[in-house]
């Protein structure tokens, strides 16, 4: 497989979320709704691609950038299997490319300059190819293949840190990924690689005939920007020990200005979380665990739920219905409803009988208000209007000396039939374990507000350049994933809200796996925060149980005025060059032999919904 298409696979294996509805009907007027599928191998051209003698795909594209050809014949094929006789009606097929920034560099004698044959290359086959096209400028993580890699590894200004003052080492289905900072200054020298090079790219699609740059649909920018942490390809759903970026020296002088700015002065700072410090350069950056490490003060505590946050969550399959709605108790006091139909890829893989991945619930419960000590958190549901217990968890509010808490025994809803019995309900509760202790630490809280703005300040600024470097606003849509939707994962991991509530400049574009892809989570979260024209940049149902899913993850998008989406993935690179089916990212392969994830019934649902 080609690099860059790997990163797929995480969301693949791990994501999945609830059904979209067909409710609304698309406005007469709107654009056509673009199915733009990742296609593995735009630049093996079939001159070398056909040729037995190359037996790597390495040596295909050496062949072929030599020759200055690409893989247009094939794509032509491609999508003119998807969509017989060109882009027509309501619903077209087109394709997303993917240009990797970083990876466009080459070295010469006068330093690192842009191989332009590279993006001659690829704009060449935008031009050739009378398609629709989405073009995906990469410059995140999974950018991480190219010669001047190695150059930047040496400064220790382009990484983000752990607290332990390394970077993170990361690896994603043996494939390295780089934890490039998320840094606004310009002259750090990733940055400035990232962005000359956006701006290179900008220069030469707007050289292009105006009829070939109308066939872009869209731009994705940078890909899925967040911060990192241990383990990546398995740790999204860690919770205990966790160890979380940016604490680069650079990064937490940044975070010591950004409290100035929220309280003015640490005798406010003080007044307002009870931490007292002499000055701001004695602030810490939280980064300790009160359990195992030795604290200078109680600001440096860190963990999963120093934030003040407890989640709760746990999935529910209820195939009969009986339950109405959930809700949390905690004390026996009614807090609120837990949301329901949240991504379990992991529970539908692993229960045959389960025939939805959209069973997750989740609630994230503010403790900041309760005193130290026991208490009791309940998960209610209600069946046929009476209150059923379904999950229950104690836990301790510590005080911040690590004192013992008062020893009182929590009060709780009593007497409660369990919910488990019904027929045919199946229930888990992941989160929290019981007993957890919790600290609250303002200024963990603070930390992890400031994290999130450094991913929306990152990619403002790669918005900016693009915008400054002439790229049409309207075509600028983020590239993110949405690890809210998914049940089991922490989101404090990623920080990345701040880049997904509507009001940013860019439009918004999501990535979604799984039940996310018809998703009334999904839905919900889209309208509350008014964002109706948005695109998915990567989008595979994942599901292969019942029929109709792919279709109606489709249409579920087409009627909330989704401009396209992307299916991951389709592939022109010649078999042999390919493993098997179960060979990581490939069971993701659309293609009508491949019934591994549903490929093959998502693969026909794409051409059923193109004749449209």
């Amino acid at each position: 497989m080609i690099h860059h298409f790997r990163h797929g696979l995480r969301r693949a294996l791990l994501l999945a979320l609830p059904t979209l509805a067909m409710a609304q009907t698309a406005p007469p007027s709107r654009a056509p709704f673009i199915i733009a599928p990742t296609v593995e191998g735009l630049m093996a051209c079939d001159e070398a691609a056909q040729n037995p003698a190359f037996l790597t795909l390495d040596q295909v594209l050496a062949e072929c950038q030599a020759r200055k050809a690409h893989g247009a014949a094939a794509l032509r094929r491609l999508l003119d299997t998807l969509e017989p006789g060109g882009p027509e009606g309501k619903v077209q097929v087109g394709y997303t490319a993917t240009l990797e920034l970083l990876k466009l560099y080459r070295h010469t004698p006068k330093g690192w300059v842009i191989d332009d044959a590279k993006v001659s290359a690829l704009l060449d086959l935008i031009a050739q190819v009378p398609r629709p096209v989405v073009l995906y400028l990469s410059a995140g993580h999974f950018d991480s293949q190219g010669p001047i890699v190695a150059e930047l590894e040496k400064d220790p200004a382009n990484w983000m840190q752990l607290a332990d003052g390394k970077p993170p080492a990361l690896g994603y289905f043996g494939y390295r990924i780089l934890p490039y900072t998320l840094r606004t200054d310009a002259s750090i020298p990733v940055n400035r690689y990232r962005f000359e090079a956006l701006r290179y790219v900008a220069r030469r699609v707007k050289a292009l005939p105006k009829a070939v740059q109308e066939r872009i649909v869209a731009f994705t920018l940078a890909g899925e920007l967040h911060h990192l942490f241990p383990d990546f390809e398995n740790g999204m759903g860690a919770f205990q020990n966790i160890r979380v970026t940016d604490y680069h020296p650079a990064s937490v002088a940044d975070f010591r200005r950004w409290l100035a700015r929220e309280y003015g002065s640490v005798q406010t700072l003080q007044e307002r979380t009870g931490l007292a410090y002499p000055d701001w350069q004695a602030v810490p950056a939280p980064s300790k665990d009160i359990r195992t490490e030795r604290l200078a003060s109680f600001g440096e505590h860190y963990d999963a739920f120093a934030d003040g946050t407890l989640p709760l969550s746990g999935w529910l399959w209820d195939p009969q219905g009986h339950v109405q709605r959930l809700e949390l108790f905690v004390d026996g006091q009614r807090v609120g409803p837990v949301p329901r139909g949240l991504h379990r890829l992991d529970v539908y893989r692993a229960v045959d009988a389960i025939t939805d991945p959209n069973v997750g619930y989740r609630v994230d419960y503010d403790y900041r208000a309760l005193p130290a000590g026991h208490h009791l958190a309940q998960i209610v549901a209600t069946v046929k209007g009476q209150p059923r217990l379904l999950a229950q968890a104690p836990f301790v509010v510590a005080p911040r000396d690590q004192s013992k808490p008062p020893d009182s025994k929590p009060r709780g809803l009593t007497g409660l039939a369990k919910a488990e019995g019904l027929p045919g309900l199946r229930t888990w509760l992941d989160l929290p374990r019981a007993g957890q202790d919790l600290y609250y630490n303002p200024l963990a809280r603070d930390w992890n507000r400031f994290r999130a703005q450094q991913v929306r300040d990152f990619l403002g600024a790669f918005h900016t350049v693009a915008r400054q470097a002439g790229l049409p606003a309207d075509k600028l849509y983020s590239h993110q994933i949405l690890p809210e939707v998914n049940a089991s994962w922490n989101a404090q991991l990623f920080a990345i809200g701040d880049t997904l509530d509507g009001s940013a400049p860019w439009k918004t574009g999501l990535n979604l796996y799984g039940g996310a892809t018809d998703s009334a989570w999904v839905r919900d979260f889209l309208r509350q925060r008014g964002i109706s024209d948005y695109g998915v940049p990567e989008f595979n149902p994942q599901q292969w149980k019942r029929d109709g899913v792919h279709r109606a993850a489709l249409q579920s998008h087409y009627d909330a005025g989704a401009r396209f989406v992307s299916p991951y993935y389709f592939s022109v690179v010649p078999q042999r060059f390919k493993g098997g089916g179960e060979h990581g990212v490939n069971r993701m392969e659309l293609a009508p032999d491949n019934p591994k994830d549903g490929s093959d019934r998502f693969y026909r649902a794409i051409i059923d919904f193109a004749r449209q």
